[in-house]
């Protein structure tokens, strides 16, 4: 329990810190930590994570329009279960999962920009507009998402391979005496 206490510690850190830093525009973990989350952690945790990460981010940054608040939460809460669907599947699992995650967020948040606001008609060109001008966004949405599930799928893979390293060494050394 300590351990998942510490991983998901650092988990909200990184992303709060990762939104509150100048980055560019939607290149940031939170979607990486709620695969990760859902993945490797208990069920609630991929839920959990992902939203105190944006509400602390959101308290400083600053609220916007809560139906779109709740699409975009929505979203991340989504991306948490698909973690939870894939855990312990491997790296296939996890690229293409980042993948779905990316088109998901982007579908739907996008969906609900157009849904909700008054800049687009209401209509399936102004629907086709929307994504049309919310693609640059994507971009760095899918790379962001890809980059970050790897640094955090591979750091913690990295962790558990010297953390095992350092316990064989310990019997090999032990049976040597």
């Amino acid at each position: 329990m300590k351990k998942t206490i510490l991983i998901g510690l650092v988990l909200l850190i990184l992303g709060v810190a990762m939104r509150l830093l100048p980055h560019p525009a939607n290149f940031a973990p939170v979607a990486a930590m709620a695969l990760f989350a859902g993945y490797w952690l208990p069920k609630k945790w991929a839920i959990i994570l992902p939203m105190f990460a944006m509400l602390i981010g959101d308290l400083f940054i600053g609220f916007y329009d809560w139906r779109l608040m709740a699409v975009v939460y929505g979203s991340f809460a989504l991306i948490g279960c698909l973690g939870i669907v894939i855990s312990r599947r491997g790296v296939l699992a996890v690229v293409t999962a980042a993948l779905v995650a990316s088109v998901g967020f982007f579908l739907i948040t996008n969906f609900a920009v157009w849904l909700f606001s008054v800049w687009y008609p209401h209509t399936w060109s102004g629907l086709m507009l929307n994504y049309a001008l919310a693609l640059p966004f994507f971009r760095n949405t899918l790379l962001g998402d890809l980059f970050f599930t790897g640094v955090l799928f591979g750091a913690y893979e990295a962790v558990k391979a010297l953390a095992g390293f350092k316990l064989s060494r310990v019997f090999v050394d032990i049976r040597k005496s």
